[in-house]
């Protein structure tokens, strides 16, 4: 049986896309923490990138480092508030902190940008 062998498996990712790839396959493995370094680099690289922090929020999330999560989520939701996943995803992390007042409003605008909440 042949096993896949990632391109970076080898040495460290130098280029961006071939950070994401490693990112999304190690979130996908569900190793978050190493996930998550990956991601931090890339984060720092590009701010911007929406996709990368929520995928570092998610893994942040998935290995109970619930600070991090919210804070990622909440400069992710900075840039664009109109991410309806952001701000379910920053609900659940409120109510996993026992933030149950402050996570209400922020599921209430995930369900009305059609985001499934239950």
């Amino acid at each position: 049986m042949t096993t896949y062998t990632p391109p970076w498996s080898t040495g460290d990712a130098a280029e961006p896309a071939e950070r994401w790839e490693r990112a999304s396959y190690l979130f996908d493995l569900g190793d978050h923490l190493a996930a998550a370094r990956v991601l931090e680099e890339l984060r720092d690289d590009r701010p911007e990138a929406g996709a990368v922090r929520l995928l570092l929020a998610r893994a942040y999330y998935h290995s109970a480092r619930l600070g991090p999560a919210e804070s990622e989520l909440r400069s992710l939701l900075e840039l664009t508030p109109s991410d309806g996943y952001a701000h379910l995803l920053l609900g659940r992390t409120l109510q996993r902190r026992s933030q149950h007042a402050e996570a209400e409003p922020h599921l209430r605008l995930a369900r009305a940008m059609g985001v499934e909440t239950s």
